[in-house]
């Protein structure tokens, strides 16, 4: 018995209780432990180009973020976010890089064509120089990226169509002139489509590669989420023929 106690004190093989009067977990059973991520089972690359201005910037980080800035700044050279994805029972870590629309920065920016799976081309409908300059970045993709890179391309500010300059019909018919490439309209302000581009880019990813990747996972190998030096060592040849309008 304990002094003043009136309980008798419980042997070696009774539990200890905290203050409180709750049970003290000692040893393994201190703490359940938490199962670590399922690892990614593909990672890719995914670049957002366009002119300056355009939203490239608002596209990403409302995908990325869930955020939208009224006054971004300019990208300078490039930008990159990082989203896990899960589609077709997969799960896809997708590096997006964001790229500098003024051309003193093709030169660094040219460095990230190569190693992407999709590129999401950006117009502003607002503002019709931004359309006309679609064949340049035709020009660029043309000459630095991967033949078998998917197109997507990306009327953005639907928000503003008050101020629409660029019919939906011009952005289609645009888009039908390049093999392979899907056209959308979209708004990162209003926060429209923007899911939609990036989770249908990447699904059509998904579909062109080969079975046997598929089946075994060597997601590894696809894609190095290392950064890409600032000017490529070699760049690929040209495509045999040029996409334009």
């Amino acid at each position: 018995m304990e002094p003043g106690s009136g309980r008798q004190r419980r042997g070696g093989g009774g539990r200890e209780f905290a203050a409180g009067g709750s049970p003290a977990l000692s040893g393994p059973q201190s703490r359940r432990r938490k199962q670590p991520p399922r690892p990614a089972d593909f990672k890719l690359q995914v670049i957002i180009i366009g002119s300056r201005g355009v939203g490239k910037t608002s596209l990403m980080e409302r995908f990325t973020d869930d955020t939208f800035c009224e006054a971004c700044k300019s990208t300078v050279g490039v930008d990159f976010k990082i989203k896990t994805v899960e589609l077709r029972g997969k799960k896809i870590r997708l590096q997006i890089w964001d790229t500098a629309g003024q051309e003193r920065f093709n030169s660094i920016t040219s460095a990230y064509y190569r190693s992407a799976k999709g590129i999401i081309l950006v117009y502003d409908i607002t503002k019709k120089e931004t359309f006309e300059d679609l064949p340049k970045w035709m020009k660029m993709i043309d000459k630095y990226a991967s033949e078998d890179a998917e197109l997507l391309l990306v009327g953005n500010k639907l928000d503003c169509e008050a101020d629409r300059e660029i019919t939906r019909q011009q952005g289609e018919k645009f888009a039908q002139q390049i093999t392979g490439m899907r056209f959308c309209e979209a708004s990162a302000k209003d926060n429209f489509n923007v899911d939609e581009i990036f989770l249908k880019l990447v699904d059509d990813i998904l579909k062109k590669m080969p079975l046997d990747i598929m089946r075994n996972e060597l997601s590894n190998s696809i894609l190095s989420l290392q950064p890409e030096p600032e000017i490529p060592p070699e760049l690929p040849p040209p495509r045999p023929h040029v996409r334009c309008c």
